[in-house]
């Protein structure tokens, strides 16, 4: 019998400009917001957050500009759901108003249920993902099977975009 797992998730952003710049002014005001929704959806299990209530201060590859973000999800699905379905995919469709793009910026991966990432052991499996490509180690989204129900909520973003 399989060990009960969750799905971890963990990516990066590098930001354009410092956090008090003007033109960062609607992303910081929006994390708490964005935060605080996901915390209450069904599915979602936790996220790494310092004193300040994100990770936004917390620092990873030596560089103030790169803001970390990992989190844990029951399945999939939930975790599909809040990055596409909910406020939040409004601000990931204008995540290149605010971030540069480095290639992978994200990285999945299962844990056993109960575990909690450290932020090094994302930046293990991101820094694993782009030198090794996708295993059962460190994968992104196009390594995962679509839902047994149909299409998950990723493909159908994806065909509501294209149309």
């Amino acid at each position: 019998m399989m060990e009960p797992r969750h799905l971890a998730e963990f990516n990066i952003a590098r930001i354009k400009y410092p956090l008090d710049d003007p033109r960062m002014r609607e992303f910081v005001d929006n994390v708490d917001r964005v935060n605080k929704m996901a915390d209450k959806l069904p599915g979602f299990v936790w996220r790494l957050q310092g004193e300040s209530g994100h990770a936004m201060d917390m620092r990873v590859y030596d560089d103030p500009a790169i803001l970390p973000n990992l989190t844990v999800w029951e399945n999939v699905e939930a975790l599909e759901r809040f990055v596409f379905k909910t406020v939040h995919g409004r601000f990931f469709d204008r995540r290149e108003t605010w971030f540069e793009q480095p290639d992978p910026t994200l990285v999945l991966w299962w844990v056993p249920e109960g575990h909690r990432p450290t932020l090094e052991e994302g930046v293990a499996r991101l820094d694993h993902l782009k030198a090794r490509g996708p295993s059962d180690f460190a994968f992104g989204w196009e390594s995962l099977p679509a839902a047994q129900t149909g299409q998950t909520a990723r493909a159908t973003r994806a065909s509501e975009q294209a149309a």
